[in-house]
């Protein structure tokens, strides 16, 4: 897999993934426009996302209502170095989901790709050209 980074103007930072365009920008506060979500709250939310997949599948493999169910995502940073230090995962379920299932969708939902990637870390290597 190849994805292209090309910088459309400020200090945007957009990303060619297949046929999607990801445009990133900084905050206002740090030298950006504010026209798009910085790098680091795309890295936040692929995880959020990544974890609803596998919400949303476990509801609909069982037939499950999924009106109402949504994630949420909190993190804590280390205040002096500001590094990932915790990051929760709240599900909210809809209404009249069944108890039994409740500690199962927790594990499906643990099932995350991006989660699974950040516990055995690649290697990175960054080259010129």
């Amino acid at each position: 897999m190849s994805i292209q980074i090309s910088f459309p103007g400020g200090v945007a930072v957009a990303a060619q993934v297949g046929d999607f365009e990801i445009l990133t920008d900084q905050p206002v506060t740090s030298g950006g426009q504010g026209q798009a979500p910085s790098p680091y709250d795309f890295f936040l939310s692929s995880i959020g996302t990544c974890a609803g997949f596998f919400a949303l599948q476990f509801c609909r493999q069982r037939e499950l209502p999924t009106e109402g169910l949504g994630l949420t995502l909190d993190i804590k940073r280390d205040p002096e170095t500001r590094a990932l230090l915790k990051v929760m995962i709240d599900i909210h379920l809809p209404e009249g989901f069944p108890e039994k299932y409740q500690r199962a969708i927790i594990r499906a939902t643990e099932q995350c790709s991006v989660k699974k990637a950040l516990s055995a870390p690649p290697e990175f290597l960054v080259r010129t050209f």
